[in-house]
């Protein structure tokens, strides 16, 4: 992408704010933790930006939804931005906000730009709990059925496989499996992992839980540290219950030094790449590895030299294990590599959407204090379904580094194999592809769901009674993956598949 020297994107400002309290009178409300994040991040900057405002992306809010978010932070601001726009959800929405930021200030179109999210699902969820109403702005209703409803499977919502926590684990026990990792091996990497992710959060001012972990104390499955849904404790779970807004500003590097803003202060976005999964979870090739992740990896490694060792900083985002854990073997990072700026979902705090604009400002923070480096953002949204990923450094890049087509979708389509069929009906001998347990907060069974391939090669999925110790037994054997092993399949009293392990 040619564009003007003075038009190279850069990121100026960023502002991140925490607010934890009991006191329900002092909760703030997500459009206020946003309008304070933006005042933040003019203060980093160092210079009058919010009245040059000309481009506002906001992250899409869960736990207070507004009717009119964009309208609202105008006029907590007292700002009339030409363009804004209220993002869709989405766990990489901050990465993509920025990445289309620094292109319509690469084309000349946007003079000074921001990307601010919020969220107060802590205060949110403690007035509910208390029966108080909080005398925030206007909301809208809650939406009655999970988002996800609208479109996965039919047969995936008849068993309720419509949560991130149950469907994320389909990916960590197939990919473990692919990698030649036991159980106990693969969930000993992740107690490691999320326990350097802790060491982060216990270091990072913003953060939630200030706290180091040991991989004992994250893996082994306890009265404080319940198993959510094998192999997942609670602490490798995204912790949505925070306080949090942040924000990012960017200009020009004209704007940046007509405004006087020191060189050293400025971080460069050089390029990205972005791919998705099919949106439905059964409508994939496999459980093994993301075609979109390896591609979006493989993209900004090339664009950074071919080396991952070039990127000195990274944020692997990081709301279940099986996300960086797939990221990193691509880009053939070492498993102790720091893969983490900020602490991630489960210590720094999960905002829901918005978790990648914090991890942003952590890069960039970073980056100002180690000249000369690559920093990558990856972000991830759904269940292993968007992926996109940004180069930032603190130093120019190329001329033409920026590309305006940044999508890999076409080459990641063209890895996959062919989606097997779905079935509803089956009797008879099927192989597991994947699976899960789901346990009660007491730590008991409640059932396991099973993603299997009848002889004929379609895809079923089943369900594992609670009553079914031996097949349990085997699926949550630490030694040994039930990946790959048979079982038979006849239909339950309520209709849907059961799965039996094969004696």
């Amino acid at each position: 992408m040619n564009h003007r020297p003075e038009n190279t994107p850069v990121i100026v400002g960023v502002g991140e704010i925490t607010h934890r309290t009991k006191d329900l009178e002092q909760g703030i409300e997500p459009i206020d933790l946003m309008a304070g994040a933006l005042r933040e991040a003019e203060r980093d900057a160092g210079a009058a930006l919010l009245a040059q405002l000309d481009s506002l992306d906001m992250v899409l809010v869960r736990s207070w939804p507004y009717p009119d978010p964009c309208g609202l932070i105008e006029r907590r601001l007292g700002v009339k931005p030409a363009r804004n726009v209220y993002g869709p959800s989405g766990g990489e929405s901050p990465v993509r906000h920025i990445h289309e930021a620094a292109l319509r200030i690469a084309r000349g179109e946007s003079r000074v730009a921001a990307v601010t999210g919020g969220e107060s699902r802590y205060t949110v969820e403690a007035a509910s709990k208390a029966g108080v109403t909080l005398p925030w702005s206007e909301r809208e209703p809650l939406q009655p059925t999970p988002v996800a409803a609208a479109f996965l499977h039919e047969v995936a919502v008849a068993h309720g496989m419509f949560l991130p926590i149950y469907l994320y684990p389909l990916y960590e026990n197939a990919s473990h499996a692919a990698w030649g990792q036991t159980p106990r091996e693969a969930m000993a990497e992740s107690a490691l992992l999320w326990s350097r992710y802790s060491e982060v959060a216990a270091t990072n001012p913003y953060a939630w839980l200030k706290k180091t972990y040991s991989p004992a104390q994250i893996g082994e499955a306890t009265a404080h540290n319940r198993m959510i849904a094998w192999p997942y404790t609670k602490h490798m779970v995204a912790n949505p219950l925070v306080n949090m807004g942040a924000a990012v500003l960017m200009t020009g590097l004209g704007v940046a030094r007509e405004l006087g803003i020191p060189e050293e202060r400025l971080i460069y976005v050089w390029g990205g790449a972005q791919a998705n999964e099919p949106r439905d979870i059964l409508g994939r090739d496999q459980y093994a590895r993301s075609h979109a992740q390896d591609l979006v990896m493989e993209t900004i490694l090339a664009q950074a030299g071919g080396d991952a060792s070039a990127f000195s900083m990274l944020e692997l985002y990081s709301c279940f294990p099986v996300v960086p854990k797939m990221a990193r073997r691509t880009l053939g990072l070492a498993a102790d590599a720091r893969m983490t700026s900020t602490g991630g979902l489960s210590f720094f705090g999960a905002p829901l959407n918005n978790y990648m604009t914090h991890a942003a400002a952590g890069l960039v923070r970073a980056l100002r204090e180690d000249r000369g480096k690559l920093a990558l953002l990856y972000g991830q949204g759904e269940f292993v379904t968007k992926h996109h990923a940004l180069v930032l450094a603190s130093k120019p890049p190329a001329p033409d580094a920026l590309q305006e087509d940044y999508s890999v979708q076409s080459a990641a389509d063209a890895r996959r194999a062919p989606v097997p069929p779905v079935v509803a009906e089956h009797a008879g001998p099927a192989t597991i592809e994947t699976f899960t347990v789901i346990y009660e907060r007491d730590g008991r069974p409640n059932r396991a769901v099973v993603v299997g391939r009848t002889p004929a090669g379609a895809r079923l999925m089943a369900r594992v009674d609670a009553t079914e110790t031996a097949t349990l037994a085997q699926l949550t054997s630490l030694e040994r993956s039930p990946i790959g092993s048979r079982g038979e399949v006849s239909k339950g009293p309520d209709g849907l598949l059961r799965w039996k392990a094969s004696a």
